[in-house]
């Protein structure tokens, strides 16, 4: 497409004709809700130096129509970029634990670098375990207050009565007109309806490729660690259970309920005792934190990590980058789900009728030491 340019007035630098071009494009939306191509995936796609193309982007930068993120790369620059009014609320209800601000930064982030810093607002739902119907609605009017044109919903997966409380925030958001898009699980409960549009990391996918490597491996006896009833925790145990049948006979589920009444703390002694007392020798815990921990007690149980029980978590948090034995994880895929969640709430609120949607979206699996001996890792 960029190839077929007009002829070039030789009275005019070529990174301004460049430019003028990139601008028509971005006038067009066509990356509106995304990252534009890289300074040498423009100089390849124009034929020009990367040098000119690094030009043209820094006029565009002058003129405002792109933004730059540090580490990041460059952004087209729509009017809500420079709009100090957030246009849409994003609303994370994260277990408590030492994981909470890590998964918070995840979505922060994603959205960050899709829409841009003031496109959006992190908006708590900040109401107490206890907080009743009347809280919980005065809570979403000042969600709503901030000029939010829809909302982006984490709801929690704790307990009975914060899923209430999540039921009582949608029906505040239903009555002031607030589309809402649910982020990665629906509302807790066993085979719960879908009542929202839904746009969720494939859990199934990653519950499936994970325990996939564990036997590619040569593991026998492996063990998926879950705990609330959410659907992130159902779909990865339905992964699980169809990557165990797939293997042939002889292969035992095991699956590991986490008690809820646990906390953290408490949890990782109670899962490695469990992956002890079942004779597992691969384990897929549902975070990378519980990786962690869980890593740390079969350690202080005589066990090796990955020798004796191979472990690998979800999500590729920076604790299972910088965990002094690098931990296997299932990535989160922030960017792509905040960009297919952008389209889904256009969808709704051009189509407010339309049936309910779950979207899907693969990440990958990053493979360390946690799973298999590497340069670093245990021989």
């Amino acid at each position: 497409m960029p190839r077929s340019e007009s002829p070039v007035d030789d009275t005019t630098p070529k990174y301004v004709h460049l430019a003028d071009q990139l601008a028509t494009r971005l006038r067009a939306g066509e990356w509106s809700m995304g990252k534009l191509p890289t300074v040498r995936d423009i100089a390849d796609t124009y034929d020009v130096s990367s040098f000119t193309a690094s030009r043209a982007l820094q006029l565009l930068r002058d003129r405002g129509l792109v933004v730059t993120r540090d580490r990041s790369g460059s952004y087209a620059a729509a009017e809500r970029d420079a709009d100090p009014v957030a246009r849409w609320a994003v609303v994370m209800r994260v277990s408590p634990g030492p994981w909470q601000s890590a998964s918070e930064a995840v979505v922060r982030v994603g959205f960050e670098r899709v829409v841009g810093q003031g496109a959006f607002a992190l908006r708590p739902l900040a109401v107490p375990p206890t907080a009743d119907a009347a809280e919980v609605d005065r809570a979403t009017a000042a969600v709503a207050k901030g000029g939010a044109t829809g909302v982006f919903f984490l709801p929690s997966r704790v307990s009975e009565d914060t899923c209430r409380q999540d039921e009582w925030f949608l029906a505040g958001c239903r009555k002031r007109g607030l589309p809402v898009v649910l982020l990665d699980r629906n509302l807790r409960g066993e085979r719960r309806e879908l009542e929202r549009d839904l746009v969720a990391s494939d859990h199934a996918d990653g519950g499936r490729r994970c325990t996939e490597h564990l036997l590619a491996l040569g593991r026998k006896r492996i063990a998926c660690v879950v705990a609330s009833p959410t659907s992130t925790h159902t779909d990865r145990l339905a992964g699980y259970l169809s990557a165990i049948e797939n293997a042939g006979p002889g292969r035992t589920p095991i699956v590991l309920r986490v008690p809820e009444r646990l906390e953290a703390r408490e949890a990782y002694p109670w899962i490695a005792d469990e992956l002890v007392r079942a004779g597992t020798d691969g384990a897929i815990c549902y975070q990378d934190y519980v990786a962690v921990g869980v890593i740390l007690e079969l350690f202080r149980r005589g066990l090796n990590v990955p020798r004796d029980v191979a472990v690998v978590g979800c999500d590729d948090l920076p604790i299972g980058q910088s965990f002094a034995l690098g931990v296997s994880s299932y990535t989160y895929p922030s960017e792509e789900i905040v960009r297919t969640a952008l389209r889904v709430m256009a969808n709704r609120i051009a189509y407010p009728g339309d049936p309910f949607a779950k979207v899907l979206l693969p990440g990958r699996l990053v493979v360390r030491d946690s799973s298999v001996v590497g340069e670093w890792g245990p021989r």
